[in-house]
């Protein structure tokens, strides 16, 4: 029996409702305080006038066979040629989160992720033959990439789920709990209007058809998907910064594809200057009530002007609290730098994502592109409340770099994440028991403002030892792909916790969960990249 179980939820109109589930516990939303936003022109506004180019101004399906399944063919692969690695590619490593004791700290508190870029970059990485730095991998990432299933909380904010089994990559009696927040369905007809400046990096590092190429084509995905209450503005930079397409309306289709499908790679770099000119071009579209976005795409390499991330930052400081959000879409590999791409999303109150395909762009720029773009929580935090006397101990799988203190779960001026229209976002905790322990394992909490009303809210669920699966056999295939992807970042990223698992172990895994979910092409990939690592020596031990 599936045993995904639903937390609690908000309701929009200031109801609330119980769990669906008989296990569930029925919790109650909170309105804790209020935000009032001011109105003056952020301070990094630039001084100086930009120039102007031209006028152009879940219950989850199925169950796992209980007999071993006939194998399926494995894929074809030949590994690329011996190479080298690409060259200047910047990543961080932020360690690895440890065991903890209970007895010494019971909180587990971050801030929620929805960025894939990580993902993406160990992707492209594996398809050349090559293993990907254990620093460009962060699980959070790789987990968060997957459709998780999570049922949509029908006329709700949120909904908190959690369902957990032993793993069955350890021998030690660690169990894998899975944590997830599901947002409310925003229909694509009823996303709000959009203000977007594309921000978009023509320098000389961005030549080729992988780069400025691959943008061109991204934004003619885009723009494909705008309408007339849509409005498009462009800047561009290389040595300095300059406008290309004036705020121009959605349905104006020809005129942005035309402004698009002329740019050209020129000089060096200088990011501080068009994310200046981006924002004050965003600044002058501002309007109350619709989405104010600046999309970056860059290989995020700045070397004219200020070059470091918090020198760029500075430039731009208070937009993203005056509501411009911002997306960055990494391109490009060799002389990349990922960590820069990362901290703008994050200080930007936005998202992060890295294009390798024209088959990635769609799915951002179209299939997720409500989600992509309309913000549903600011500042979105969970804390996790284990029960010492049920739990020992435990572990967060991931989000090294998205930890926040205990104590300021609750300071609203601490930054945290951003979570789109329909966006889920799951947090995997390896936590092992007392034995023969009942009761309570954890309380999770969601706390946010609403990006409209900018009320605080706050909710929260238990989740019991009773609600554990009897098996990892007995969970849902989401569940089950879940835990096999955090494992395999786990081998990607050289973890201690990778030791005792098999490559092959883990192919098997990948290889039953094509035939528990046949329809969705992302899990084919991954059995295929799983392979791939394997042919290529990424995952050995």
């Amino acid at each position: 029996m599936n045993k995904l179980k639903l937390l609690s939820v908000f309701v929009l109109l200031g109801l609330f409702i119980a769990a669906c589930q008989p296990a569930s516990t029925q919790v109650a939303p909170q309105t804790v305080g209020e935000y009032q936003p001011s109105r003056p022109i952020p301070t990094a506004a630039m001084e100086e006038p930009i120039e102007q180019s031209s006028p152009l101004a879940t219950q989850p399906i199925g169950q796992f066979p209980a007999a071993q399944p006939t194998p399926l063919p494995q894929p074809t692969f030949q590994p690329p040629p011996a190479g080298f690695p690409p060259a200047d590619n910047y990543f961080r490593d932020y360690g690895l989160n440890p065991f903890v004791d209970t007895r010494e700290d019971h909180l587990s508190t971050f801030a929620l992720d929805v960025d894939t870029a990580s993902y993406s970059v160990a992707r492209r990485y594996i398809q050349d033959g090559l293993l990907p730095p254990p620093e460009a991998v962060r699980v959070e990432e790789f987990v968060n990439y997957f459709e998780q299933e999570y049922p949509s909380p029908p006329e709700v904010a949120f909904g908190i789920y959690a369902d957990g089994a032993r793993s069955p990559f350890h021998t030690d009696g660690t169990y894998i709990l899975r944590f997830g927040v599901q947002g409310y369905q925003v229909p694509d007809f009823a996303r709000s209007p959009a203000n977007l400046t594309f921000v978009i990096d023509v320098s000389g590092s961005m030549a080729g058809e992988t780069r400025l190429g691959l943008v061109k084509r991204s934004l003619e995905l885009l723009t494909e998907q705008l309408g007339p209450q849509d409005r498009v503005a462009i800047v561009v930079y290389g040595s300095q910064a300059r406008v290309v397409l004036r705020p121009t309306s959605g349905s104006d289709t020809r005129y942005i594809l035309w402004a698009i499908n002329s740019l050209k790679t020129e000089g060096s770099t200088n990011a501080e200057a068009g994310l200046r000119a981006g924002y004050q071009l965003a600044w002058e579209m501002f309007q109350p009530g619709y989405i104010n976005r600046v999309i970056l795409l860059s290989d995020g390499v700045a070397n004219v002007g200020a070059t470091g991330p918090n020198q760029i930052l500075e430039s731009v400081r208070g937009y993203a609290e005056q509501g411009i959000t911002l997306t960055s879409v990494g391109f490009g590999m060799g002389n990349f730098n990922d960590v820069l791409m990362e901290r703008l999303a994050d200080d930007g109150d936005g998202n992060y994502a890295y294009v390798d395909t024209l088959a990635e762009a769609r799915k951002i720029f179209v299939e997720d592109l409500t989600s992509t773009l309309q913000v549903i929580a600011l500042d979105a935090k969970v804390q996790v409340d284990f029960n010492p006397e049920v739990v020992a101990r435990y572990r967060l799988i991931g989000y090294e770099n998205r930890d926040v203190a205990d104590e300021d779960f609750r300071d609203d001026t601490v930054d945290a994440g951003e979570i789109g229209a329909g966006h889920s976002v799951t947090a995997l905790y390896a936590v092992q028991l007392w034995p023969q322990a009942e009761g309570r394992l954890a309380t999770v909490q969601l706390r946010w403002e609403d990006p409209n009303s900018h009320e605080i809210h706050e909710i929260n669920g238990n989740f019991n030892r009773w609600d554990l699966a009897e098996s990892f056999a007995e969970t849902s295939p989401r569940y089950k792909l879940a835990v096999v992807v955090a494992q395999y970042a786990e081998l990607l990223r050289k973890s201690p916790w990778s030791w005792e698992t098999h490559p092959y172990e883990l192919q098997d895994h990948t290889n039953r969960l094509v035939q528990a979910l046949p329809a969705d092409p992302e899990v084919r990939e991954f059995r295929d990249l799983v392979w791939q690592a394997n042919q290529i020596g990424a995952l050995g031990n």
